[in-house]
Formats: structure tokens, C-alpha cells, sequence
């Protein structure tokens, strides 16, 4: 799965990333997350539906192919309304301003969903990395990379009382297919699922559907054949 190298060293350009990520952004906001759902919920009631999905959903494309449109990935996306904002002093910048997105999905049976949901924003930096040559960074790196970063991002979230119950980690590769709805499929998969297993938790059951969205154990990480840190390549990208 992951090279033993790669737990050792913890020298990755995708493990920086992780705890970057982290520590600069989503420890700072998840805890404020389902407080800013119930605020809105108490504004519009018949909106968010379903409390279990009070969370934000983070999603994190292999490829690093982010869009700054969700709208323009897939039509079955639109932008509803922002939540409130979380405004603090960070770093020497005064109100530095947090806010998340709120979405409405809609589904093949022309149901709306809604829910928060966003890019993890350090794969733009491994797909900018991969484009530039000072990086030396091919596209098989930044695969690597993207994995790992997945990986070390889950073991942290998981890790951390704060951010509990407030997150959604939505991994997945984009088919050699051009799909126009598959980034709708993918989120929608996700809320369905977190209804089923509020459901099943309330009924005093335990589910025991097969899991179709992309696992760490899933992602198919190669394992170096060396104990050594591999170099960087840059042949294609």
C-alpha cells in the first residue's frame, strides 16, 4: 500500500500537505461546522433534511483535477447559499474570513439534496507541481502523491476529537469515460449512505452493505522496492 519509506521519513510532498491542510485550515473550521448548519436549518427548516449529513464534504479527485466551478463539473450541481461565516485573526491578518459552500444535488429522480461540500485545496499544489518543470514532478508522482495525501489526511481526521462527526472524505478516480453527472453520483452516493447508517443506527441495526467509494486499503498505493527516499521524475506529464 504505502512504502515503509514513506511512514518512516515522513518527508512527502503529500504528508506536508496533509498536516498543512489540517493544522492552517480544518481544525480551525470543523468544529464550527454543524453549528453553522443548525443556525441555517433554524432560518430554513425544510432545507437540510437530513441532520446526519451536517457535515462538510471533502472531496478528493486522484487526479487533482479541482474546479473552481462546481457548477461547471457537473450541471446536476448548483450553488445554493453560503453559511455563516467564521471570522478570525490568523498569521498578522486581521478578520481573515472562513466560509463554506452550501449545494443542492439533484438526483435521477429530480430529488434535491443539500449539503456543504468543497475541494481539499492542496491537490491544486500537486497538479501545479506536476505542470511546472522546476517541480521535476510527473504524473505519476502527483498519483502517488494524491494517494498519500488521502491516506495521511484520513489517519489525521480520524485522529482528532474536535473535528469528530463533522467531515465527509469523499476519494475517488474519475473513469476514462467522459461522465457529465459522475461527480454528482459520487456525492450523492455519500449522503445516501450517511442517511442509511443514521437510519440503521436509530432502528438498533448494523448495516452490511458493501462499500463501492474508494478506501485507504483501496487506493492501490505501490510499495517501493527500496528502503531508500525515491527520487522525483519528470518524465512526462
Amino acid at each position: 500500500e504505502i512504502s515503509e519509506m514513506s511512514e518512516r521519513s515522513k518527508q512527502n510532498v503529500a504528508h506536508g500537505l496533509a498536516w498543512s491542510y489540517y493544522i492552517g485550515y480544518l481544525k480551525i473550521v470543523l468544529p464550527r461546522v454543524k453549528e453553522s448548519m443548525e443556525e441555517f436549518s433554524r432560518a430554513n427548516p425544510n432545507v437540510l433534511a437530513y441532520r446526519e449529513t451536517w457535515k462538510l464534504h471533502i472531496l478528493v479527485p486522484l487526479s487533482c483535477d479541482v474546479y473552481d466551478d462546481l457548477e461547471k463539473a457537473d450541471s446536476n450541481i448548483k450553488y445554493l447559499t453560503d453559511l455563516t461565516e467564521t471570522t478570525l485573526t490568523r498569521a498578522a491578518t486581521k478578520k481573515r474570513v472562513y466560509k463554506h459552500s452550501l449545494y443542492t444535488i439533484r438526483d435521477e429522480d429530480q430529488k434535491l439534496w443539500h449539503c456543504a461540500v468543497e475541494y481539499a485545496t492542496p491537490l491544486q499544489s500537486l497538479y501545479a507541481m506536476s505542470q511546472d518543470e522546476c517541480a521535476a514532478f510527473s504524473r505519476e508522482d502527483r498519483l502517488e502523491q494524491a494517494k498519500l495525501f488521502y491516506r495521511t489526511l484520513e489517519e489525521i481526521l480520524k485522529s482528532s476529537k474536535e473535528c469528530a462527526g463533522t467531515y465527509r472524505l469523499i476519494a475517488y478516480e474519475e473513469s476514462g469515460e467522459a461522465e457529465s453527472h459522475f461527480l454528482s453520483r459520487e456525492i450523492l452516493w455519500h449522503l445516501r449512505q450517511q442517511h442509511r447508517e443514521e437510519y440503521a443506527m436509530y432502528e438498533g441495526n448494523q448495516l452490511h452493505n458493501p462499500n463501492t467509494t474508494l478506501s485507504s486499503t483501496e487506493l492501490n498505493l505501490q510499495i517501493s522496492q527500496s528502503d531508500l527516499p525515491q527520487p522525483l521524475r519528470s518524465d512526462g506529464f
